[in-house]
């Protein structure tokens, strides 16, 4: 196994989704790389904001275009713990990512169930990445809402 492989960085969008848990967020946490090193990372943060924008993908999309000082993260992978909804996947599109990986799906409210195609044509998409952990995260955050 590759040090720098997805499973490596999935775990450090599960200590980002960590914090959102810890902060009473939903529990969804992304990083994005470029060559091989984490350049932005975020988690949930609509009821810190009061914003239903401010998902981890979003927060984590804006920190990278600003660190590279362009819109485009064609050179780039989106690591996150939950399948993005249709708004995170329309702004991962039009930021033309080049990757993303993402570990728990959302049958629910996952952009395949409302906009598969809304990703750019030549993003590469792989799901599953620590798929139990982030998961089990998720239905625990809720079990604990209940």
């Amino acid at each position: 196994m590759e040090p720098f492989d997805d499973v490596y960085f999935m775990k450090k969008a599960f200590a980002e989704a960590l914090f959102a848990f810890e902060e009473g967020e939903v529990p969804v946490g992304a990083v994005i790389v470029a060559n091989r090193k984490v350049i932005a990372r975020a988690h949930n943060l609509t009821e810190t904001l009061n914003d239903v924008t401010a998902h981890a993908e979003m927060q984590a999309i804006t920190a990278a275009a600003n660190l590279l000082g362009g819109k485009y993260l064609n050179d780039c992978t989106l690591y996150v713990t939950l399948e993005p909804c249709a708004m995170c996947a329309a702004a991962l599109g039009w930021a033309q990512t080049g990757k993303v990986v993402y570990g728990a799906s959302d049958p629910k409210k996952g952009y395949n169930k409302f906009a598969p195609h809304v990703l750019h044509p030549k993003t590469e998409v792989v799901g599953g990445v620590l798929k139990t952990e982030c998961a089990e995260l998720i239905q625990e955050f809720f079990k604990q809402k209940r």
